[in-house]
């Protein structure tokens, strides 16, 4: 039943995604076809953001649309979102019953974070996002000697398809380690959990290592104030973020968010969260995540402040792989599962008052979903499954037949097409051809240009806006010149090429570790080891 009701929500909210077609909506970009390039691989200049998310894409597009497994990757993410918030419920407070599971499963798909995150095009980290809640039921089970270890690698390595993700589910698992229990001891959680975690992340450290991306940077440390936690309207940024809001991108928020119905919305959330805390507080195993949910609400608040945006950025300059920390308000994720154990306890406390706890879990639900209606059918409509042009097939075709680096005009990575919607998107390109695309990673954040890692790419983008000739692009190594515009696309053979990279091996090996983790979790799980007992039942 629990399944199915979040399997519901999830489709109410993508159903425009589920047409033929493709998502295209600011960072999500979805193509036919994905190829294992250097790119792809975490080898260009850029940091490795996006692994081994497009090693993932790359290999499953050889077999399946690339559209429809970056939509099947975002449902499965929603549901597994609602039905492991449903699981984690019952493995620590079963007293809650159903009705507490399903005002969990609501919290966990229906907040404005998941709308926010939509919004900005961040499919895979839903989808790490979706995996929280199983990696704290799976770790407490683990404390009381009745949990996998199988489970626990599958939902930390498919938490993993982005870096944000692993980090996310690494730090619930630690956490959850500190759970009291008779089963396996929390040294032996931790140990198993670092080790783990140290696996699955190995495509962006060893891409990371390989490309120097953490020892040699622009100044990466640029747009840290732009990255900071928003203010909603009438909450200020502590309010914001306790309400699960505040993305950075104004612009990437459901419309019932940038009005003073925000408070509404925001108070509602907290009330049903704040009714069940004092009886969630009594349960020792949920006390860690309690905790947890402060701290992410917390200290991306005080990260966001005059002061602690100096120490984030002193900690950026210092250690250039430290920018993904930039983005405080995605830390808010670590609030879900302590957020959606309390909610749960909720009709606990109404039962008191002489309420129902059907009645009361129905109200709960309801409410939730009323003070955010325009997260329903792609956020109001805003995501939708878009067509290319065919102009866009056609370029990819040419170039794919002779693949050669390739530099693209206009040089922003980021474009507006009147036929994918009114946000920007992320050029498609590099992730529809074989070939190399030579991209500075500038992006444009109002009047600011935070500064991308593309520094052979910068210098390419100077010559051919300087008129360079056909013969001056190809000796450092343009292939193919792309113009791009609204509906067409002209592709221009230059001829000059480049040597791919000699740790193409490398990291292809340290993606496939990743994937031996992940669908060796799962295979363990399928083969029902999941009462499989390692540790000693005695043992503190």
């Amino acid at each position: 039943m629990l399944p199915a009701y979040a399997l519901a929500l999830a489709l109410l909210v993508t159903a425009p995604l589920l047409a033929p077609g493709y998502l295209l909506w600011r960072d999500a970009v979805s193509t036919p076809r994905s190829y294992l390039t250097d790119a792809a691989l975490g080898l260009s200049e850029a940091a490795p953001r996006a692994l081994p998310q497009d090693f993932f894409i790359a290999v499953t597009s050889t077999v399946l649309d690339g559209g429809v497994v970056v939509k099947a990757l975002l449902v499965a993410g929603l549901v597994l979102a609602g039905w492991g918030a449903a699981r984690l419920v019952d493995a620590v407070l079963p007293e809650a019953g159903l009705g507490g599971q399903f005002i969990a499963a609501t919290l966990a798909i229906w907040n404005p974070y998941v709308a926010e995150r939509l919004l900005q095009g961040h499919w895979s980290l839903v989808v790490g996002y979706g995996c929280l809640p199983w990696v704290a039921a799976t770790v407490l089970r683990l404390r009381t000697g009745s949990g996998s270890w199988w489970g626990l690698a599958f939902w930390i390595a498919l938490a993993g398809l982005t870096p944000t993700g692993l980090m996310l589910a690494a730090a619930v698992a630690f956490v959850c380690a500190a759970a009291p229990g008779d089963g396996c001891r929390r040294s032996r959680v931790a140990a198993v959990t670092l080790v783990v975690s140290v696996l699955a992340a190995l495509p962006w450290l060893v891409a990371a290592l390989v490309g120097g991306s953490v020892t040699s940077s622009p100044d990466v440390s640029a747009g840290v104030n732009a990255f900071a936690a928003r203010a909603e309207p009438g909450l200020g940024t502590l309010g914001s973020l306790a309400g699960l809001g505040g993305i950075w991108n104004g612009d990437a928020v459901p419309a019932a968010r940038t009005t003073l119905f925000a408070v509404v919305a925001t108070v509602v959330l907290l009330g049903v969260v704040g009714l069940g805390v004092a009886v969630v507080a009594r349960r020792p195993a949920a006390v860690p995540l309690l905790m947890l949910a402060a701290v992410a609400v917390v200290l991306p608040t005080v990260m966001a402040t005059g002061p602690g945006l100096a120490v984030l950025e002193s900690l950026i300059r210092a250690v250039p792989g430290l920018g993904l920390l930039r983005d405080g308000q995605k830390w808010v994720a670590l609030a879900l599962p302590g957020y959606v154990l309390a909610a749960a306890a909720a009709p606990l406390t109404l039962r008191r008052l002489r309420v129902p706890l059907a009645a009361s879990a129905a109200v709960c639900c309801a409410a939730l979903i009323a003070v955010l209606p325009d997260l329903a059918w792609g956020v109001g409509g805003q995501m939708r499954a878009v067509q290319y042009p065919a102009s866009w097939a056609a370029a990819a075709a040419a170039i794919n037949a002779d693949p050669r680096p390739v530099a693209v005009l206009p040089p922003d990575i980021m474009r507006e097409f009147s036929w994918a919607g009114a946000a920007p998107v992320l050029d498609p390109l590099p992730r529809w051809l074989r070939a190399e695309v030579l991209t500075t990673g500038d992006l444009s954040i109002g009047r600011l240009t935070v500064p991308g890692e593309g520094v052979r790419a910068r210098a390419m983008q100077d010559l051919l806006l300087a008129g360079a000739s056909p013969q001056q692009l190809a000796d450092v190594g343009v292939g193919w010149v792309v113009r791009e515009s609204d509906r067409d696309v002209t592709v221009q053979r230059i001829g000059g090429s480049a040597p791919a990279s000699p740790h193409r091996g490398l990291l292809i090996a340290a993606h496939l570790v990743w994937l031996a983790v992940l669908v060796g979790g799962a295979a363990g799980m399928a083969a029902g080891y999941r009462r499989v007992r390692v540790c000693n039942p005695a043992a503190p």
